[in-house]
């Protein structure tokens, strides 16, 4: 079968690689149907994350069961989104609900993305996919949902789910920001999934003026973050000196870091009212100083870390079912798998590639 590889940034290869085999009666062999880029596979692929190739690519996937064994719980012609961590849904890590660290797995073990765990579990850019715990990892996708809308439900879009569901149904009808940036689809689909759910006032930041289009689309209100106007300094970005750690001036009960700056974490935590509970999707991969001092003094809780992607999976497909959230919007851009690698250093925020076989 074919398998697209990640070799080094900018470059891309199709290897002919041996079909995967049933190798458990819980196990099931799929095929891809769309793939969507996660916001990762774009800083891979560009080399600002520099993971060392070659290894299989892409790991958000709706996918048809092409072959199931006696116990998977699907059957073949099923139609099934392919979580992107691997989990066995039996230890007791899984039955927490704490899917990203399964005990059967390496750490961060996940398709497409090798470098993570030291482990090849192949990608989602190939002709099939090889899915153990199946009767735990596949989840059928509802009738009626397009695939292609729905792509980054492996991943992104459960990334942006959590970092608000649970924290509106504690606090009904919160308002909520959401700071955008290098975690592009994520904080998009957050600010969605915020106004699906009923948050009250959903304010989308960024300085990117096609995702903040996206996030009208969504039903936030969108405007530039341009931090240095909004708290009066001059931005690192612009030449100028840090930012000082002075508050936001609006104040939000939720709010979700999507940047991926520094200045822009601060900004966010800045802006979380008392009591408020902010997460941070996007990964920073530097030293990132906290303002621990003010964190305290105002009692904010901050959450970062790895999505649960199956445990929550089942949440975000319900509300794409029920007509209320539309990831769709995110999406700009679809292309078939021949020209994946063509498309895969696209500005996006959200590209997915269609199985063209």
């Amino acid at each position: 079968m074919r398998q697209l590889t990640f070799i080094k940034p900018g470059k891309f290869e199709w290897h002919d690689v041996a079909a995967p085999k049933l190798k458990a009666d819980t196990d099931a062999i799929v095929r891809p149907v769309a793939v969507a880029r996660c916001d990762l596979d774009l800083y891979i692929a560009s080399g600002f994350v520099p993971y060392p190739g070659p290894f299989a690519f892409g790991h958000e996937a709706v996918a048809d069961v092409v072959d199931a064994g006696p116990k998977a719980n699907v059957q073949k012609g099923d139609r099934v989104v392919v979580p992107f961590q691997l989990s066995c849904g039996r230890c007791d890590t899984c039955k927490r609900g704490f899917t990203n660290t399964c005990e059967s797995f390496a750490p961060r073990a996940a398709y497409g993305l090798k470098p993570t765990s030291g482990t090849e579990y192949g990608g989602a850019l190939s002709d099939l996919m090889y899915v153990p715990f199946a009767d735990h990892m596949l989840v059928r996708l509802p009738k009626g949902l397009d695939p292609v809308a729905v792509a980054s439900a492996a991943d992104n879009v459960p990334d942006g789910w959590r970092a608000v569901a649970a924290h509106l149904k504690a606090r009904p009808g919160a308002n909520v920001l959401v700071v955008g940036g290098l975690a592009q689809s994520v904080g998009l689909y957050a600010a969605g999934a915020a106004v699906s759910l009923g948050a009250g006032r959903v304010l989308y930041l960024d300085d990117d003026p096609v995702r903040r289009a996206a996030a009208t689309k969504l039903g936030a209100t969108a405007e530039p973050l341009n931090l240095g106007e909004r708290r009066g300094k001059t931005s690192v970005a612009a030449g100028g000196s840090p930012l000082a750690l002075s508050g936001g001036t609006e104040q939000f009960e939720i709010t979700v870091e999507a940047c991926g700056n520094v200045d822009a974490l601060d900004f966010t935590i800045s802006s979380t009212a008392p009591n408020g509970v902010c997460t941070g999707v996007a990964i920073h991969f530097g030293p990132t100083p906290m303002p621990l001092t003010k964190m305290y003094g105002k009692g904010i809780t901050f959450l970062t870390g790895r999505v649960h992607a199956r445990a929550d999976l089942p949440a975000v497909l319900e509300r794409c079912e029920s007509g209320h959230f539309h990831p769709e919007c995110v999406t700009s851009r679809v292309v078939p798998f021949s020209q994946s690698v063509d498309a895969m250093t696209d500005s996006g925020p959200k590209i997915v590639f269609t199985n063209d076989i």
